[in-house]
């Protein structure tokens, strides 16, 4: 199955929202991708490692702990344009990936388009029309929680102008 949407990110109808820089996305996404127990709730902890690569991106190996169950996922990070996450299937979940990526059509004009794959025949069978729009409308939350905590990150950093990730 497949679910994608865009988020806009700096919308000039929307003047009361701070425009962000690709710097400052990029940064939150990293962010993301290092502490996800700061984006993903009931995230109990992370156990987050480097991975060798053969290619300019960098690669995480996550070992995720949700206290009844733990999921492992490889991230890997293209440098200011996309977060790609693979996730091992489970008992209860199938193989899984979400893209995340940067487009800017226009200078200024930041978008997210998040994009997400998953193999449900793995773990029983097709979704019904209510359970994959429950499941759509989920990520579509969770995304846009997402984009309110990559805000704050850019806000705490606008002054000190620091890169933290």
């Amino acid at each position: 199955m497949r679910y994608e949407h865009l988020v806009e990110i700096n919308d000039p109808l929307h003047p009361l929202l701070t425009p962000m820089t690709r710097e400052q996305l990029w940064r939150g996404l990293v962010r993301r991708a290092y502490a996800p127990q700061e984006f993903i709730y009931g995230l109990d902890s992370a156990v987050v490692d480097e991975m060798p690569s053969d290619d300019a991106s960098r690669v995480l190996g996550r070992t995720l702990d949700y206290g009844t169950f733990t999921v492992r996922d490889v991230v890997r990070l293209r440098e200011n344009e996309s977060v790609c996450t693979d996730v091992e299937p489970g008992s209860e979940w199938p193989r899984s990936r979400l893209m995340i990526s940067i487009e800017e059509p226009q200078k200024d004009r930041l978008y997210l388009r998040f994009l997400y794959e998953w193999d449900e025949v793995a773990v029983g069978g097709e979704l019904d029309g209510i359970a994959l729009s429950i499941r759509r409308q989920a990520y579509h939350a969770a995304d846009l929680d997402t984009v309110v905590r990559l805000r704050e990150l850019a806000d705490e950093d606008r002054p000190a102008g620091g890169d933290r990730f």
